[in-house]
């Protein structure tokens, strides 16, 4: 399997389930995936090979995440792509209605940052082309909490 960004595909533990995203044309798991989409979008140069160039859209997430000023979260350096049915937790939004952000078929950028005042919990935070979203949550993705979901300031 090989990934259109150049990720290695052999270091994912759900490679077996994705299909590749070059075997699939940018849609492992039957959705897309938001660096394909971007590769096949901005017709990246290092498509099938070693991921040499820094990822321009990993970088305007990264720093949209750290614009955000959250104050006990750590630094965001890097992003992972991630399975969107590993990362869509539900939430119970204050009415009580239950509600989940990202498509399970999807592959969105994000990463777990632990607080810096510790406690046990730690700050999830996913994107896509449009969307941030950065909640806390315990173990395990336990007693998830909304801290920032917001529609990106440009979208690619």
């Amino acid at each position: 399997m090989s990934a259109i960004c150049g990720l290695d595909c052999a270091q994912c533990g759900f490679r077996e389930q994705c299909g590749g995203c070059a075997e699939t044309g940018g849609k492992p798991f039957g959705g897309s995936c938001v660096l394909a989409a971007c590769c096949l979008k901005k017709g990246c140069e290092n498509c099938g090979r070693v991921f040499e160039a820094p990822c321009r859209l990993k970088e305007e997430l990264v720093k949209e995440f750290n614009d955000l000023g959250i104050a006990d979260m750590e630094e965001v350096k890097d992003l992972n792509a991630l399975a969107g049915s590993y990362i869509n937790l539900e939430y119970t939004l204050p009415g009580g209605q239950k509600i989940k952000f990202w498509d399970d078929s999807r592959v969105y950028l994000g990463n777990q940052l632990c607080k810096k005042d510790g406690g046990g919990r730690c700050y999830g935070l996913t994107a896509d082309e449009n969307y941030l979203l950065v909640c806390e949550y315990g173990n395990a993705g336990s007693d998830p909490e909304i801290v920032v979901y917001r529609r990106r300031r440009k979208a690619l």
